[in-house]
């Protein structure tokens, strides 16, 4: 076995490579290596049994030989064992990076998407909106609140949580009314909650304009969750506030032309610039796209089916050609990944809705697997059992954020961008305002309403600026 011991510091093998000529000079490089990367020296033995577990993965591989797939394909199986907390297998990876790219220095390690695979070694928690559905109604699964609170508020959330999962609340908005409510208690955690009323709410929101400087959306949000809270859980609903509630007025979306988008998609690589791309190409939110199954893409058709999007609604949209062969490549992936899983005693996925229950082979099944699923294994932390999820979205989040950096556009992109841009796009080419609402997802038109300021609308005359009109 081919060794790089933390004690020793060195590579223990002299087969290892023909670059690496001794030992002692091989973990002297990479000890420079790590002091260019800013690797702090207190995580250089951690580092150094990273490399040895790597090298001994591939015991039966010269380093050298190592190619793009044999790296890929195994950071995307690592053993659910190897790694108790995600800083361990994010650190994993950086110490495969420096180990290929700047000490061995393989052709193809430069362009390889280290970042992205770290992005993706980040597990999804509990009160991830994916998994919180599992337990959605499901009310001996709560939040955990301060214990700071009296034992009665304390009760009186956990009400409230029960209450939003039976009315089948989004799980942000339960995590954010139940932030307010208790933001509330904390102010008057004296009184019994029978004995709250409107003037405890008056003060409430007035303390958070006046010492908090909070805007007029969290202010609405604020009351929203004690109108829920007072309505269903202490069965005392409140009097008008509309003289404090303030009118939401929308900002106008951040949108890039034809050409910025070109750009993005170019400092984007592998699965995040497909998933940019499916993004920009059909209007998905962030969630819609991370939480797509292979099911959902219809080659015959050429549509892709959202499920469950904002709302609980499900829509259609249109599947772009340019994507389709890299999705066919993607589904292989998949189908291989979830081939091991399935050989290595796994291989279920996240049923929506007790589907489980009534479709109990269902989970294994490719068609249901997640599209872009994550790189490792985790054990889901509310039934307990082991399973591959889909990616974190904050991987893509952090490569977009990335790739705009790299643009040098001055305008503040996120994924959502990629949704407005899509939106203002298709107004722009001549399709009619209902149509984009409904591939949207939209209940009000109203809403859609936003992209008809940020564009030249077809058959219109384009609104010139008085000063340009000489």
């Amino acid at each position: 076995m081919r060794r790089f011991s933390d004690k020793g510091s060195k590579f223990a093998s002299q087969d290892a490579v023909s670059s690496i000529q001794s030992s002692k000079s091989s973990w002297h490089r990479y000890q420079q290596a790590m002091v260019r990367a800013g690797i702090k020296h207190q995580a250089h033995p951690w580092y150094a049994r990273h490399v040895q577990r790597f090298l001994a993965y591939f015991s039966e591989k010269i380093v050298t030989t190592l190619t793009r797939n044999n790296v890929e394909k195994h950071l995307r199986s690592i053993p659910e064992h190897w790694f108790k907390h995600d800083w361990q297998h994010v650190q994993y990876i950086d110490a495969v990076r420096i180990l290929l790219k700047d000490v061995v220095k393989l052709p193809w390690a430069g362009d390889f998407p280290w970042a992205e695979s770290a992005a993706d070694a980040r597990t999804i928690g509990s009160n991830h909106h994916t998994l919180a559905r599992e337990a959605h109604n499901n009310c001996a699964t709560i939040p955990e609140f301060s214990a700071d609170l009296s034992s009665k508020h304390i009760a009186s959330l956990q009400l409230l949580s029960c209450s939003l999962r039976e009315n089948r609340y989004a799980i942000r908005t339960e995590q954010t009314y139940c932030h307010w409510v208790q933001r509330f208690l904390f102010q008057i955690n004296h009184k019994d909650p029978g004995r709250l009323n409107e003037k405890d709410v008056k003060d409430f929101l007035s303390n958070l304009v006046l010492r908090r400087n909070v805007s007029k959306n969290t202010q609405n949000i604020a009351l929203n969750a004690l109108v829920y809270y007072f309505k269903h859980v202490l069965q005392a609903p409140l009097g008008e506030f509309d003289h404090i509630r303030s009118a939401r007025l929308p900002k106008p979306p951040t949108v890039l032309t034809r050409p910025q988008i070109t750009l993005l998609l170019d400092n984007l690589k592998t699965t995040h610039l497909l998933m940019a791309e499916i993004m920009y190409g059909t209007g998905l939110r962030l969630i819609e796209c991370v939480r797509l199954r292979v099911k959902d893409v219809d080659f015959d058709y050429r549509i892709i089916t959202v499920y469950d999007g904002k709302g609980a609604k499900h829509r259609r949209v249109p599947l772009p050609a340019q994507v389709i062969d890299k999705l066919e490549k993607q589904i292989s992936v998949v189908a291989n990944l979830h081939e091991q899983d399935i050989v290595a005693g796994f291989g279920t996925v996240f049923m929506p809705d007790a589907l489980a229950v009534k479709y109990p082979s269902a989970s294994r099944e490719l068609p249901w697997q997640y599209l872009f699923p994550s790189s490792r294994l985790s054990v889901d932390p509310r039934s307990g059992v082991t399973r591959r999820h889909h990616i974190h979205e904050s991987g893509l989040q952090k490569s977009i954020r990335d790739a705009s950096t790299k643009t040098g556009i001055n305008k503040p992109i996120s994924s959502h961008t990629l949704r407005h841009s899509f939106a203002t796009h298709l107004l722009e080419a001549g399709y009619d305002i209902r149509t984009v609402q409904e591939l949207l997802g939209h209940s009000d038109v109203s809403t859609t309403m936003i992209y008809t300021h940020v564009m030249n609308r077809p058959g219109v005359l384009p609104v010139k600026s008085p000063l340009d009109r000489q």
